[in-house]
């Protein structure tokens, strides 16, 4: 009666290991390959991404963003402002957590 439980069991955590190990040779397998054994648009790709991340860094904020893009930020701040109060609505909140005060009782 135990046996086939341990045998069902054992063959659940093979699977599953068996599983992940697929997923982690896959990933290092992408992760490990070197820029110049890339496909040439993945190349392409990460080219356009990293000239994006240059171009974002020197302007500041959105790359070739015009002067609706910034009326429809400046527009959607305040309507924001207006529903959930005051404060940077730009930044990501700061939290502050305190220790709970825990007195003991006598029994």
């Amino acid at each position: 009666m135990i046996l086939p439980q341990i045998l069902r069991l054992s063959s659940l955590f093979l699977s599953d290991v068996s599983l992940h190990l697929r997923r982690n040779i896959g990933f290092s397998a992408i992760m490990f390959n070197k820029v110049k054994e890339l496909d040439p648009v993945q190349k392409l790709f990460l080219d356009k991404i990293r000239e994006y991340n240059t171009k974002s860094k020197q302007a500041g904020g959105p790359v070739d963003a015009g002067p609706d893009f910034q009326k429809d930020m400046n527009e959607s701040l305040a309507r924001l402002q207006r529903a959930y109060g005051e404060g940077d609505l730009t930044k990501f909140p700061e939290f502050k957590f305190q220790e709970p005060k825990f007195e003991e009782t006598q029994k």
